[in-house]
């Protein structure tokens, strides 16, 4: 009985330490370089349809599967191209243009968030160097470091990164350091979320919230 308890027991460890991998998980505070090419709209129909190919950066296994870019290099072609991070419906991700001269060795979690206030405040004098906003959308400037905020259904994190070199409208090289990624479970949610909805006085009666299925994909 103690055998079979114990085989249970290790089968169990082994499912989870399983399951855990499956995510493809990044590693933290570790450098690493890409090429995103072409630009995502600067693209025949016929590669359109092939997905988003190499024009995207997938920080985990878990965002490839789900076809959920973490970084998208877009821009239509003869035009500025751009970052996105926001590519779903309902993703409320943002960049911050942290601007040049910052060396992504030296760059903390902590450091994010004093720079952007600091570039961000009015009368400030770092923000005569660059004028930090949080959109969802940022032009791509080489040399210029960004911040990335992900804030999915079910992804949330931080990552920063800095443009190396960039041709327009074919391909920029960034380096990257992922500072937090976690993959969560959503249990619940209030329904009724769209971009274009406005505010009325509250219901009497209102909607139940959604249970959300713990099934991984």
């Amino acid at each position: 009985m103690k055998r079979l308890a114990l085989i249970a027991a290790l089968l169990l460890v082994s499912a989870s330490a399983a399951s855990a991998q499956d995510y493809g998980l990044p590693e933290l505070h570790a450098i690493k370089t890409v090429t995103l090419s072409p630009s995502y709209s600067c693209r025949s129909q016929a590669d359109v349809q092939k997905g988003y190919q190499g024009t995207a950066l997938f920080l985990s296994e878990h965002s490839k599967r789900r076809n959920s870019p973490d970084l998208l290099f877009n821009g239509a072609c003869r035009s500025d191209d751009s970052f996105q991070s926001s590519t779903a419906g309902d993703d409320m991700a943002f960049l911050v243009d942290l601007g040049a001269e910052l060396q992504l060795e030296k760059l903390s979690a902590g450091d994010v968030f004093q720079l952007y206030h600091l570039r961000s405040s009015p009368g400030s004098p770092y923000s005569r160097h660059a004028q930090s906003i949080l959109s969802q959308s940022v032009k791509v400037v080489p040399n210029h470091t960004y911040a990335v905020f992900l804030n999915k259904r079910d992804i949330r994190g931080l990552f920063v990164f800095t443009v190396m070199s960039h041709t327009p409208n074919q391909q920029v090289e960034i380096k990257y350091a992922v500072k937090q990624y976690q993959i969560m479970d959503v249990r619940a949610y209030s329904p009724g979320f769209d971009w274009e909805q406005k505010n009325s006085a509250a219901q009497t009666n209102p909607p139940v919230e959604k249970a959300q299925s713990r099934k991984q994909n």
